[in-house]
């Protein structure tokens, strides 16, 4: 499906030094930052406390946020689960400050903003365990919104967690290695993996400098953005493996700027459809999306940069040939039918 076609090539190799320049610039200054400023690691990560808050209505996210920035949680995790009356914040840990009471305080915050009044209860469980249940009730004893569940999450835990995403990484990187090395050459396999982290590294760089908050939400999208980028990828290659068969007399940057050029429209239709989707995420999504759908807004722009000007070029770099894609006809044996 094309919603119209380009006659004459793009010159795109023409330009690929300059753009591969800015590039390897652009690429330092996300290290740069990673390394000077750092992410800014959710709770899943570093450890904190983790509350559920059930409201009998639809709850305002935006003024608990505001509540839990004046009792100086810079960047409050505040998110809806389930239903619009269920809340689930993640709050960093404070030194010097149990968990425990991190947490009352916390409500104790919550409820005041809702002008009502904490009130602990006794009930008894279903396995017959007697616990203390909180609210926040209002004048009549009206309940505004219970406490469902407090838990700790340990530094350990998101030691754990970080280990874990990271071997995802690691493992993606490799099995995409292997793929295109198999279905390729090992050239195209290592100009795609060159790109794919040059993507990854972008991403982590614009986190790190507008420290905006990294979860696991945001590792999944990068996750995505990975496969998404391949998946670019190996249209090119396999419409640059098509050129060397078809084309005999271009030369190899005519081969990539043929190849590229003809895909163009495959990859508005792709790029557009999905990017639209990703906006309505971020514009519409809430808090709980809105980081994720940064991180794909991020990805899907330079994937598409990537494959062209980083891959498809560094592939050339590396001296991709027609012989790599083709394989010689092996000649036929003189010997091959002779009569004995």
């Amino acid at each position: 499906m094309e919603f119209f076609k380009i006659k004459r090539d793009i010159p795109f190799m023409r330009h690929a030094l300059i753009l591969n320049v800015i590039s390897v610039l652009t690429f330092v200054a996300a290290v740069f930052f990673l390394f000077h400023k750092g992410l800014n690691l959710s709770v899943e990560f570093t450890g904190g406390t983790v509350m559920e808050l059930h409201y009998p209505h639809p709850a305002d996210q935006e003024k608990i946020r505001t509540t839990l920035r004046g009792m100086g949680y810079s960047h409050p995790e505040v998110a809806s689960f389930g239903t619009a009356q269920d809340i689930m914040l993640r709050l960093p840990i404070v030194e010097g400050t149990p968990a425990a009471s991190a947490s009352g305080a916390v409500f104790n915050a919550i409820c005041a903003s809702e002008s009502g009044t904490p009130k602990v209860t006794q009930i008894t469980t279903a396995k017959g365990e007697v616990v203390n249940r909180s609210s926040c009730v209002a004048a009549g004893d009206k309940e505004l919104l219970s406490l469902q569940r407090v838990e700790f999450v340990g530094p350990s835990v998101g030691d754990e967690l970080a280990q874990n995403g990271l071997n995802a990484l690691i493992m993606v990187v490799v099995g995409v290695v292997i793929y295109l090395a198999i279905r390729f050459e090992w050239k195209f396999a290592v100009a795609a993996i060159v790109a794919n982290l040059h993507d990854v590294v972008i991403i982590l760089g614009f986190f790190a400098f507008f420290q905006w908050e990294f979860s696991l939400t945001v590792l999944a999208a990068i996750l995505a953005v990975l496969g998404y980028s391949v998946n670019e990828s190996v249209v090119i290659f396999d419409r640059i493996r098509e050129m060397f068969r078809k084309q005999r007399k271009m030369t190899v940057p005519q081969v990539i700027d043929h190849a590229i050029t003809s895909t163009i429209s495959r990859t508005i239709i792709t790029h557009g459809s999905t990017q639209m989707m990703v906006l309505s995420m971020l514009f519409f999504g809430g808090y709980a999306l809105h980081y994720f759908a940064i991180a794909l807004t991020i990805g899907i722009c330079f994937g598409i940069y990537s494959s062209v000007f980083v891959a498809a070029a560094m592939a050339m770099w590396l001296g991709v040939k027609r012989e790599d894609l083709i394989k010689p006809v092996k000649e036929k044996d003189e010997t091959d039918g002779a009569v004995v």
